[in-house]
């Protein structure tokens, strides 16, 4: 019979919104049996493997095929933007910052498109093609699904904490630290494809009287066609963008005075 042993476990910062009160900001014990791998031990305790950027062993790195020992003290860290220690991470920071956006982030994948960001989003996509696109793509997995980041093919990804579109968007700016990236009005808002400008006679038949009456500027999609103009709302727009762009000292979620139906075109 295989006996159980413990093991001393201390996570740091964002990790421990993922443990229950007795175990946050603090080292405690967990029981295992046999030599489990340290990720699949983490992912027990409740941690998705995608959200741990560093682990130590007794102070020393180790990768996520170590594993577990009798008296091994674990520290696990979460992406910091600048690490206290030299230490090499369990993964390279993807060179190029894409995503794939689960079912519950709709409205937050239209306003990372909106910021000119790459991102995938449909809301009949399986949880196996969330990972399997994450993967074979190399897209940071956006979920408010902790159990969806536990997939082995999950390399990168982040459990979204907050609940509304507007705190989800600035977690996000602030987590893959995309504020210096925004490129707004450069893709479609419903499918992700690039917007070019179009002659007014080429897409006249798609629009209203009055507007082809008020408006000579157009964009369109080079996938799905959707018609993009300045209209009325634009200048909201800007000032909403120009607000997260300067990241100035004042509380950067005042930028979210933008009604959500004001997203919906530029």
């Amino acid at each position: 019979m295989v006996e159980l042993y413990p093991v001393n476990f201390r996570f740091y910062g964002s990790l421990n919104d993922f443990l229950p009160t007795q175990q946050k900001q603090q080292s405690f014990t967990y029981w295992v049996k046999g030599n489990p791998s340290i990720k699949d031990t983490i992912e027990a305790v409740g941690i998705p493997h995608p959200e741990v950027e560093l682990i130590l062993n007794n102070g020393n790195i180790i990768d996520f095929s170590y594993g577990i020992k009798k008296e091994d003290y674990i520290t696990v860290y979460p992406h910091f933007f600048s690490l206290p220690i030299n230490q090499e991470t369990l993964r390279e920071t993807l060179e190029i910052k894409r995503f794939i956006l689960d079912v519950h982030l709709g409205k937050l994948a239209k306003q990372m498109r909106l910021l000119g960001f790459d991102v995938i989003y449909e809301n009949n996509y399986s949880d196996e093609t969330l990972a399997d696109i994450s993967h074979q793509q190399q897209r940071y997995l956006l979920t408010r699904d902790i159990a969806l980041l536990k997939r082995s093919k999950v390399i990168y990804g982040y459990w979204v904490r907050g609940k509304k579109t507007e705190s989800q968007l600035i977690e996000v700016l602030n987590r893959f630290e995309l504020y210096s990236e925004i490129t707004p009005f450069k893709r479609c808002m419903r499918c992700n494809g690039l917007i070019t400008p179009v002659h007014k006679e080429n897409i006249k038949e798609q629009l209203e009287p009055l507007t082809q009456e008020h408006y000579h500027e157009f964009y369109q999609c080079t996938e799905c066609e959707q018609v993009y103009w300045k209209g009325s709302h634009y200048p909201k727009l800007e000032k909403f963008i120009s607000k997260l762009t300067s990241r100035t000292s004042e509380n950067v979620s005042s930028v979210l005075g933008v009604r959500r139906s004001e997203l919906e075109f530029f």
